[in-house]
């Protein structure tokens, strides 16, 4: 196990020298607010602080490691191009209450970024302001709750199917709606007929992941859209799967009234270990009016920040949002042009059909001859020998690989969803397949293996409970 930084410390040993003389404090900060005493850090040299930091970069696993097939997150490789510009200083180094005059060229940015999502989802406006894709997806419901509101409509209740992503009734919930769950059909598709039956006066919106979370696209879209306005619902789209119709579909065109999608999944943008992230709201025109302030535009020759959207909802970000994702997104988009993000979805697609045909014999999927982006097989078959998939998983961090997503979507009984992105050579992919076959034959010829995963990296199985109902979140130092 890694010591920490503090183990290490022995009083004396520095790594620096400073001036002794004493540092003035200035006489404006209160007393009470004066540090008392050092400050506590490590007595460390140079070379320690170093190797500690060089050491604990190789405990995580990371995209530029190795494969991360997380299922529903598009953990594709990040093009370091992007890092590049975003680290520009000309755009690092801005702070956003400057004056518009000095933001000129990051109110552009957001300016184009916006027309350029426009145009890939087909809606008309959009707001970068949502900084993840759950936080899109509450604007979204907070922008339904207004439209309905201004035309005294009393709709209260949200239609959630049972393949869309997790957060969907959260978001629901938060914005003061009341979630109800439409099952899928034996296709994994949304059943018709028990949507059709929650349709009613109350409902407002209708949420839909597309694909949905077991890859598959809902082949009876059209007709949903069209029962779901005949009610007078909304029609909303969760976009975080986009990367499967990136270039070759457009939400807008098939009748959606609004979506998000998260920059830090399809458009390449770090993602992983809690943000930075960003889930623009794309909305047809007539719900423009309700995207919060400020909305960046263009007048008389200038970029500016206006307020003067009295319809708004209430912000949900403070200033604009994340900026620095805004850049790599853009850059993104900018070197790939429309046919290469064509490509995007074409090679995601593939690679996650390769992947299910090669492991279907020995990790069943349910649900759909063929996939798009992912696809969720299932471990059901392993429980008889006292495995389940979450050993499965554990073992398979020991070849260096991350595990999938588990357990979910509730519809695939030990769940295995699994999405390779675009961006995997087809030498990992068959790396990846090879060793989940020899996980399934493990499974059967030595159980204990798995049980007892993960055995190769820094921190074995822990007990899942006691770590959640007793965290020990930090070791004791004096």
């Amino acid at each position: 196990m890694v010591k920490t930084i503090f183990v290490k410390s022995e009083k004396g040993r520095k790594g620096y020298r400073f001036s002794n003389k004493p540092i003035a404090i200035p006489e404006s900060i209160p007393e009470e607010y004066r540090r008392k005493g050092g400050v506590g850090l490590p007595e460390v040299s140079e070379p320690q602080v170093v190797r500690h930091f060089v050491a604990l970069s190789t405990l995580n696993h990371h995209v530029d490691r190795d494969l991360y097939p997380l299922g529903s997150c598009t953990m594709k490789y990040n093009p370091k191009v992007n890092e590049d510009v975003a680290a520009m200083k000309g755009f690092s180094g801005l702070h956003p209450e400057q004056s518009c005059e000095d933001l000129q060229g990051a109110l552009e940015v957001i300016h184009v970024l916006e027309n350029k999502l426009s145009a890939i989802t087909g809606m008309e406006a959009v707001s970068l302001q949502s900084a993840a894709g759950a936080q899109g997806e509450l604007l979204g419901m907070f922008v339904a709750r207004k439209h309905f509101d201004d035309r005294k409509e009393s709709r209260t209740k949200v239609l959630v199917p049972d393949t869309a992503h997790g957060t969907n009734p959260a978001s629901v919930y938060t914005a003061g709606f009341e979630s109800r769950t439409i099952r899928s059909g034996d296709d994994g598709e949304v059943d018709i007929d028990a949507l059709a039956e929650a349709l009613d006066e109350k409902t407002a919106v209708l949420m839909l992941t597309v694909p949905n979370t077991l890859g598959i696209f809902e082949s009876r879209i059209d007709r949903i859209i069209e029962i779901t306005h005949k009610a007078g619902a909304l029609c909303y789209l969760d976009g975080a799967n986009l990367n499967a119709i990136l270039g070759h579909a457009r939400p807008g065109d098939m009748g959606f009234d609004m979506m998000h999608l998260n920059l830090h999944k399809t458009f390449s943008t770090p993602h992983g270990g809690g943000g930075p992230g960003s889930g623009p709201l794309c909305v047809k025109a007539a719900l423009e009016r309700y995207l919060p302030n400020p909305r960046v535009t263009f007048e008389d020759g200038n970029y500016r920040f206006s307020y003067d959207n009295t319809d708004a909802v209430g912000a949900i970000h403070s200033f604009y949002g994340n900026f620095a994702v805004y850049l790599r997104a853009l850059v993104y988009i900018e070197r790939l042009g429309a046919e290469g993000l064509r490509r995007v979805s074409a090679v995601a697609n593939l690679n996650a059909n390769y992947l299910a045909k090669a492991l279907a014999d020995t990790f069943p999927i349910p649900y759909g001859e063929r996939c798009m982006h992912e696809f969720v097989a299932s471990g059901e078959s392993y429980k008889k020998h006292g495995i389940r998939t979450l050993d499965i998983a554990k073992r398979l961090l020991d070849f260096g690989f991350h595990a999938p997503t588990i357990y979910f979507p509730l519809v695939v009984s030990e769940a295995l969803m699994i999405e390779p992105t675009e961006t995997e050579s087809k030498e990992t992919l068959d790396r990846f397949i090879a060793v989940m076959k020899q996980i399934a034959r493990e499974a059967v010829e030595q159980p204990e293996l798995l049980r007892e995963a993960p055995h190769e990296c820094p921190v074995g199985r822990l007990d899942e409970i006691t770590a959640n109902r007793r965290p020990v979140l930090a070791e004791p130092y004096e």
